[in-house]
């Protein structure tokens, strides 16, 4: 599971709503901010991890579908955390230790070297 916190930037991939016409705001591929994250209990659709985002406020729940929450949460699991540099995090076990220890450097394997092919020029 993701570990979230408030002001962290996220990304929406999951923005399907089934059995819902009102429209949910959050579209996939768009990045948010969160402003609250916490558990939720719903009476209809039980206790979850919610996450409210600084860029949506939605307001009372309580058109055809509505179940009368205000500014409902979104289930965590739609999102996911913002991954800028996506080698950091690799990057980051083979930084120095704190003791002053060196880091793990793994073994280079170069990968084998493949011929490119190469088109013979054509008379015209």
């Amino acid at each position: 599971m993701h570990q979230f916190h408030v002001g962290q930037k996220v990304v929406c991939i999951d923005d399907t709503f089934k059995h819902v016409s009102i429209d949910q705001l959050i579209r996939k591929g768009q990045i948010y901010t969160i402003r609250w994250i916490g558990p939720y209990k719903h009476y209809v659709d039980g206790e979850f991890i919610g996450i409210k985002v600084e860029e949506i406020y939605r307001g009372n729940d309580d058109g055809p579908e509505g179940y009368g929450a205000v500014d409902m949460p979104y289930r965590a699991t739609r999102f996911r955390p913002l991954v800028k540099d996506k080698l950091g995090a690799l990057r980051s076990l083979l930084a120095p230790k704190k003791d002053g220890e060196e880091p793990f450097i793994p073994p280079s394997k170069e990968e084998p070297k493949r011929k490119a092919p190469v088109n013979k020029e054509e008379k015209v």
